[in-house]
């Protein structure tokens, strides 16, 4: 029998209740089949990225251990995404979003398809993903760029603007 892969997934949202959204969001990821959530970061409040002119958003990270394909995950992801409301198709790109959930890390694949690149494209560049990865697993490998410590470090000044809700 095949082990379960180590998944990593961002999750975010700015619209309504962002903390209730990324809150079911995790909920979700808990109830998906063949998979297990075996680690959640703390909520941050994060300023947007792409578009600044919108509200701060709710972020965090969660792992799951999945049997699920890295597509069939990907789709899994998508549903949730859309009975939170979201419209990938009417949404803005980094526009404001009900929820929105980002495979970031599939086990230590590099994957590069048309519907699913990762690493995720941008893991590197926010530190609205890599401030809570950092939390649950500093030393993480990042297929083809390196472990998150060192990744955060090159956006610290972006990670100073993470901050931990409840703190």
């Amino acid at each position: 029998m095949t082990a379960p892969t180590s998944a990593w997934i961002g999750l975010g949202s700015n619209l309504a209740d962002p903390v209730a959204a990324v809150e079911h969001g995790l909920d979700a990821l808990a109830q998906l089949p063949s998979t297990t959530l075996s680690a959640r970061s703390r909520l941050y409040r994060t300023a947007p990225w792409g578009r600044t002119d919108q509200p701060s958003f709710v972020n965090a990270v969660a792992r799951i251990a999945t049997m699920l394909e890295p597509l069939d995950l990907l789709d899994a992801l998508l549903a949730i995404e859309r009975r939170h409301g979201r419209d990938r198709e009417r949404d803005l790109r980094w526009g404001p979003r009900t929820l929105d959930l980002d495979l970031l890390l599939y086990g230590r694949a590099r994957i590069a398809q048309p519907r699913l690149t990762v690493p995720h494209p941008h893991l590197h560049r926010r530190a609205f993903v890599l401030v809570p990865l950092a939390e649950l697993d500093p030393v993480l490998e990042v297929p083809g760029l390196g472990p998150v410590g060192s990744l955060l470090a090159d956006v610290a000044a972006d990670a100073a603007e993470c901050r931990p809700i409840g703190d």
